[in-house]
């Protein structure tokens, strides 16, 4: 104890040490579907987790760094929720449905994460932003790498996998954080239209993959 700040283990109610996934989850705590942890505080961080302002910074440089972490932390949980529905069968309309349903239920299910990675994007700092857009990117690759193995798989081309991959990221997202703030009573619809608009994508990349010369159809899965 004789090293801690004497505010630290002085006050009452606050913890000797703490962890840096202790603060994640007490910022955690803090926001919501409509609260953005760029609104969030030091202190108030600080104080959920039950330690002095101060000990903060063993952990993070600033509140910033603390949201960067956490939008890498959503990034990557949301991708093995996704990734492991996408992997549970071929490439075909419950594929697709399921996938969207999967993603659709983790928004509802007060995942605080996720609406960190849905809300960061459009109101955060540009330094939130570019972490969104990291992570957004993380989920475009993978999902390029099974488009072109469904297309392999059924034996045609794909056009410019790597963009298909992202027009579906991206909108997937987009209705994502529309979605937070409408009622449950619309998940239905929004599954609906949501798959209906992937397919779409995809039957429109198939459908120009299979207009390209074989060779050229070649480089561009590759």
């Amino acid at each position: 104890m004789a090293n801690l700040p004497e505010a630290e283990h002085s006050a009452v109610g606050r913890k000797a040490t703490i962890s840096r996934e202790d603060l994640l989850a007490a910022a955690l705590r803090l926001i919501g579907p409509h609260r953005s942890v760029s609104s969030l505080s030091l202190r108030e961080v600080a104080r959920e987790a039950g330690i002095a302002p101060n000990s903060f910074y063993r952990h993070f440089r600033d509140v910033d760094d603390l949201a960067v972490a956490l939008i890498d932390l959503a990034g990557q949980s949301l991708r093995r929720i996704v990734g492991a529905a996408r992997r549970r069968a071929t490439l075909s309309n419950g594929v697709i449905r399921n996938s969207v349903e999967v993603f659709m239920e983790q928004v509802r299910a007060d995942d605080r994460l996720l609406h960190v990675l849905l809300r960061e994007g459009t109101v955060g700092s540009d330094a939130f932003k570019r972490a969104v857009d990291r992570e957004l990117t993380f989920f475009e690759d993978e999902l390029q790498v099974d488009l072109i193995r469904f297309a392999a798989a059924d034996g045609v081309a794909l056009r410019d996998p790597a963009l298909a991959a992202k027009a579906i990221t991206r909108l997937a997202f987009a209705v994502g954080a529309m979605a937070v703030d409408l009622p449950p009573e619309r998940d239905a619809e929004l599954v609906d239209q949501l798959a209906t608009m992937v397919r779409m994508i995809l039957v429109g990349a198939r459908t120009l993959g299979t207009k390209l010369p074989p060779h050229s159809a070649a480089t561009e899965a590759n």
